[in-house]
């Protein structure tokens, strides 16, 4: 951050891109879950929340300045895969809402948008089936239009469908977005 303010002094776009997410089930025993809902909080969540902080005083010398928080689908319909992984994208979900809040009572320069990618093929994503993803650039393309059109909740692809389905019924959405899951364990829809 001091290097941040020695360097980059004209700062206005912050891209909070944190993520750590383990694949497992609450119910495994050898799990570990706690020590996966810590790690993840940590990275997905305190991390962001540091560094926002941190940066704050900066981007509010801006004329304009934005803040966009990568967050996932998940912050409102979990993933049974990932559980932890949605617990933390929730609470940056809630934290985003606050923060863009907070600095628009304040009349603060700095926007806050959070970005709801599907599964993007990444390296991140790879242990969870990520090359059936969407390719990076469709993301950062909507990123992009978001941006210009101050469009803070950015739902990109499948995300949109999945919180569309969540507004009329939160329970098909949430059987929608762990059919995978469901089928594999033998569970019907």
């Amino acid at each position: 951050v001091k290097e941040i303010y020695e360097k980059y002094p004209t700062l206005n776009v912050v891209i909070n891109n944190a993520g750590r997410a383990e694949v497992y089930k609450l119910s495994d025993e050898s799990a570990d879950a706690f020590e996966n809902a810590f790690e993840e909080i940590l990275v997905n969540y305190l991390s962001i929340v540091r560094l926002n902080e941190r940066l704050l005083p900066l981007l509010k010398k801006q004329a304009e300045a934005a803040i966009v928080n990568v967050s996932s689908i998940v912050s409102i319909v979990p993933g049974l895969r990932l559980p932890t992984y949605a617990a933390s994208k929730a609470a940056l979900h809630s934290y985003s809402q606050s923060l863009r809040l907070t600095l628009e009572l304040a009349g603060a320069p700095v926007k806050v948008f959070e970005l709801r990618p599907p599964l993007v093929d990444t390296e991140f994503s790879a242990e969870i089936g990520g090359s059936a993803g969407i390719p990076a650039y469709v993301v950062a393309d909507e990123l992009l239009t978001a941006l210009a059109e101050d469009r803070y909740d950015v739902r990109v692809g499948r995300t949109e469908d999945i919180y569309n389905l969540y507004l009329k019924s939160p329970e098909q959405a949430l059987l929608a977005m762990n059919a995978p899951a469901l089928q594999k364990a033998g569970v019907e829809n």
